[in-house]
């Protein structure tokens, strides 16, 4: 995973030259959350724990963006929306709505799935499926849409 802090490193030094404040800041917001998390683990982080990483950073941003909207403070919300492009260009590839859709559907198929209740189980299966390659709040409504039953 080395290649990703080389990469965040040559990254945060071309948007210092650009002077680009929002991609500057979301850098090193990633690299400090990184260094904390690996002096943590007493350790090198492993590729699934650098997504974990951007994963919750992302989460943050969107958490924070309904904050700022329900505040009325429309360029808060706009800087967080920024600092996600800027965090989600180092995720894996999102997944598309039907692609999420036919993981839970899978999913839902093979732990025999019914109702809400059973809800707890479709998430064990999809959110390692899903993690770092789709918001873990609409995966988990989608998934109780999807266990609703249709009336």
């Amino acid at each position: 995973m080395e290649d990703i802090f080389q990469k965040i490193d040559g990254d945060l030094k071309e948007a210092m030259k650009a002077r680009a404040e929002v991609r500057l800041s979301a850098l090193r917001m990633l690299k400090t959350a990184l260094k904390n998390r690996s002096i943590e683990k007493m350790g090198r982080l492993s590729d699934d724990e650098v997504i974990g990483v951007l994963s919750s950073l992302v989460k943050q941003r969107r958490e924070s963006i309904e904050q700022f909207s329900a505040a009325g403070r429309t360029e808060l919300a706009d800087k967080e929306k920024q600092e996600i492009e800027v965090l989600q260009a180092y995720l894996p590839k999102q997944l598309s709505a039907e692609e999420i859709d036919e993981i839970i559907k899978s999913a839902i198929a093979e732990c025999a799935a019914a109702s809400p209740a059973d809800m707890g189980k479709v998430m064990k299966i999809v959110a390692p499926k899903t993690k770092g390659m789709a918001d873990g709040k609409a995966v988990n409504q989608r998934v109780k849409e999807l266990l609703a039953p249709s009336s």
